[in-house]
């Protein structure tokens, strides 16, 4: 099969993230298991028309262009979202949520498998305690559904980078997610102001963000544009910006929105002037338009202050989940020392810490680490200490030695020269906690090699209705493999 051949396929499964493989029908109507193309966007028993992009080393590539028929759990009537079909955002809101998770943790499954060379506990997946409404932040941006055309503020079209699609009815967010998105998407349509074209660097609306508290129905709001005026000069001073912007009343804006409880209310209104190249959600300078810069999150007793960058769990129902489920693997921790490495705002510190002697995390981000600080103290508790840096280089200026390890790395995983001196403290187990499954194999392909086995795995539904899922990995020191031959077909 060739580069831009169009054929009719079935999809066979669905691998990690969000690959069908799917047999293409031959002439005599039967399907050709001898070869496999990989279509994204599809599920499991769908029949499809597709058109090969890209092949490469003999693996085929194909774009979905059309679903003939739909898979035989597939939901007949169309999708709750309104947006599922052109967003980004969510891929599996076609099935019921159990056929969700049960696809999510045979994806897993089979890709550890192929990676975990010792029997091990598989304890399958738990659900999102929501299905819907369950995000607490939001990067949405600004551009336009297509060339030239009128400004949209939402996500990105799927399988594009450029076309954002003003999604107006998501249904991961709450109605005051979307009050406030309407809100925004309107008084700047009203103004006529650009969009920031990241590939000419020239425009002035770049991002809106927003956190929500779940614990409290508060809400922050950041509006993030570049230092251009309109007329595609940078503005003389910050006073002229905002008068162009209009923020003043785009704040009375936001305040007047009706939200949906008498609980519910917008406690801080930011702006943001972000002038880098990257697409990305960051502040080169910050004002506080309105009220505070931060809000108050309760997990399991205890509370947390976040901040407009500050890493926490974006669905925090399920963070609970996700955190009892890790103190469950951890065990009895009395008069043990734990590093918790990549620790964020120190969730998971604060969380173990009435039930060690010591807890230390270690993270790069000032601001997160600033914020675990403040949020232990608050919290009453003195066994905690938070470090600033890079866990690679923090590791050596570390006097104690810990009992216990716990890893909660980015969707990277972890560097390698990190994880070989995380080995070297040789602590009988460890829980690693990991958001890309891919990553989270690779290392523990070094782990096993290194004499680690895998003792149990539980999965944590946090993203309801995309490909995303949470994977927790306990870990116990065993005997180093005399050698381990991999083979590849």
């Amino acid at each position: 099969m060739k580069k831009g051949q169009e054929f009719i396929g079935i999809v066979k499964r669905v691998d990690f993230p969000n690959k069908g493989v799917v047999y293409p029908k031959k002439e005599d109507g039967s399907f050709d298991c001898e070869e496999c193309i990989i279509v994204k966007n599809t599920i499991p028993g769908q029949q499809i028309f597709a058109r090969v992009q890209k092949v490469r080393s003999g693996q085929k590539q194909a774009q979905l262009l059309e679903v003939l028929q739909k898979a035989p759990n597939e939901i007949k009537e169309e999708a709750i979202c309104p947006h599922f079909s052109i967003c980004g955002g969510c891929v599996y809101q076609n099935l019921p949520y159990e056929d969700q998770l049960s696809l999510k943790s045979d994806q897993i499954k089979r890709l550890l498998d192929q990676s975990i060379i010792t029997p091990y506990q598989f304890e399958g997946i738990k659900p999102s305690p929501l299905q819907y409404g369950f995000r607490n932040k939001m990067e949405f941006s600004f551009g336009d559904e297509f060339k030239g055309g009128p400004l949209s503020l939402g996500l990105h079209k799927r399988g594009s980078t450029y076309d954002i699609v003003s999604v107006t009815q998501c249904r991961i967010v709450d109605e005051d997610y979307l009050a406030i998105l309407r809100s925004t998407l309107q008084f700047f349509q009203k103004l006529g102001l650009p969009h920031f074209h990241k590939m000419q660097h020239t425009g002035m609306l770049r991002h809106l963000l927003v956190r929500k508290s779940e614990k409290e129905h508060t809400y922050l709001v950041a509006l993030v544009t570049s230092s251009q005026m309109k007329n595609g000069q940078k503005a003389s001073s910050y006073q002229e910006l905002k008068e162009q912007l209009q923020l003043d009343a785009y704040v009375q804006s936001l305040l007047q929105l009706p939200l949906s409880t008498k609980e519910s209310k917008i406690t801080g209104i930011l702006h943001m002037v972000n002038d880098g190249l990257a697409d990305m959600v960051r502040s080169d300078d910050t004002k506080v338009l309105y009220g505070v810069d931060y809000l108050w999150e309760e997990l399991l007793g205890l509370r947390f202050k976040i901040t407009p960058f500050s890493f926490f769990q974006t669905n925090s129902q399920g963070a609970q989940v996700l955190y009892e489920t890790v103190r469950s693997y951890i065990g009895e921790t009395k008069d043990q020392v734990l590093f918790d490495l990549y620790s964020g705002t120190g969730t998971i510190a604060q969380i173990l810490s009435p039930v060690a002697k010591k807890v230390i995390g270690v993270e790069i981000v000032p601001e997160a680490v600033a914020a675990a600080r403040e949020n232990a103290q608050n919290n009453g508790l003195h066994n905690c200490e938070f470090l600033t840096g890079d866990v690679l280089k923090m590791l050596d200026t570390i006097p104690e030695r810990p009992d216990f390890i716990i890893l909660d790395p980015p969707r990277d995983g972890i560097h390698p020269k990190a994880l070989e001196k995380i080995i070297h403290y040789a602590v009988e187990k460890m829980v690693y906690i990991s958001c890309k499954p891919t990553s989270l194999v690779r290392d523990l392909d070094i782990l096993q090699q290194r004499g680690y086995q895998v003792e149990k795995v539980c999965l944590v539904d946090m993203f309801a209705g995309s490909y995303h899922v949470e994977t927790i990995v306990c870990l116990s020191k065993g005997e180093k493999p005399s050698k381990r031959i991999k083979v590849e077909y």
